[in-house]
């Protein structure tokens, strides 16, 4: 005895009574069946179809129904069926037709004349269980479209054999200038400077991926984008097959104003530099000048004579003070000025 969850909800989409009763037959043999819905013409298959969305988990079509039969119908309950997995059941042998059939995603192909209990049970099972597994494929294959082109970051995918570009999302298209219909018409080395040390860091990047069991590669790399800008950019890549073909997964960050940021932090960090030899060195001679001169005042170890002369060498160590403190002022605004500019 097959457990309740091992059976499945079958509608069978058959106009005449004598077939139906025949089909219903074979599946209680089967013992497949939680429910079993029955519908006499493709507005009744349509009607069903809408209010057991869902609840339905293969249908058994005859091909010659009151309202629509052939491709026609095929097509149109594909329509309501979505991810129903569909078995034709018919009592006309044609196998051009059933080839066709196969084409257009029916999953399988069945004449009534050589049909039996076991066939179809084999026929429900296998197809039931492969339907799963293309469901999950697709649901996959969107989950990977929706991260790749909704990325806030450019990303592409391109052939590791001819460097082709093989997809790119809206946001490499952007960044970089190029149409779509531009991308796929370009090799990942047009995006590249021509200097010969910018190719040999791509073959050896290449060459890399290109190594057994190497998936995954990360790097800092040079780009042109389409108006001759150049931009530094972190690149991280993934290996994968994509349609058959092996392939590279790229994720862009640019980082051109990141580096600049940290040129001019560099910069900075030297100009501060000066400045403090400029406090620990310049500055003392003067101000050392004045505490001795000041000292000496206090201490009234200057005759009356020589004070004015005291005083001449206090404001000129004064001056030449202050003269040092504006050149450091001076320095630092420079150092914000430049930081700006980056």
């Amino acid at each position: 005895m097959k457990k309740a969850e091992d059976r499945y909800n079958i509608l069978i989409v058959e106009d005449n009574p004598g077939d139906y009763v025949l089909v219903e037959d074979f599946l209680e043999e089967t013992n497949l069946v939680r429910k079993l819905h029955w519908a006499e013409s493709f507005t009744h298959a349509k009607t069903q179809l809408s209010e057991k969305e869902g609840d339905i988990d293969i249908i058994l079509l005859d091909l010659s129904l009151p309202d629509k039969d052939g491709e026609e119908l095929i097509r149109e309950i594909q329509l309501y069926s979505k991810n129903i997995p569909i078995i034709i059941l018919t009592g006309y042998p044609d196998a051009d037709f059933a080839i066709k059939s196969l084409a257009w995603g029916v999953s399988d192909y069945l004449v009534k004349d050589v049909l039996n209990s076991t066939v179809l049970s084999k026929s429900i099972l296998y197809n039931i269980e492969r339907n799963k597994i293309l469901v999950n494929l697709r649901k996959s294959e969107q989950r990977y479209s929706d991260l790749f082109h909704f990325s806030p970051l450019p990303m592409w995918v391109f052939d590791r054999e001819t460097l082709k570009f093989l997809d790119v999302n809206d946001a490499a298209i952007e960044h970089y200038g190029y149409s779509y219909e531009e991308f796929l018409q370009m090799d990942i080395t047009q995006i590249r400077p021509k200097e010969e040390k910018e190719m040999e860091s791509l073959n050896k990047s290449l060459e890399i991926v290109k190594k057994p069991h190497h998936n995954l590669f990360h790097g800092e790399f040079c780009h042109i984008k389409k108006n001759g800008q150049k931009i530094t950019v972190e690149i991280r890549s993934n290996s994968f097959n994509y349609k058959g073909r092996p392939a590279e997964i790229i994720l862009v960050n640019d980082v051109t104003d990141r580096n600049r940021h940290i040129e001019a932090i560099e910069i900075q960090n030297e100009k501060l530099k000066d400045i403090a030899w400029t406090q620990s060195h310049v500055v003392r001679a003067p101000l050392a000048r004045l505490m001795g001169l000041v000292k000496l005042l206090g201490e009234g170890r200057i005759e009356e004579s020589q004070k004015r002369n005291f005083y001449e060498f206090i404001q000129h160590s004064a001056e030449e003070l202050d003269g040092i403190i504006k050149g450091v002022v001076d320095q630092s605004q420079q150092i914000k000025i430049n930081i700006d500019k980056k």
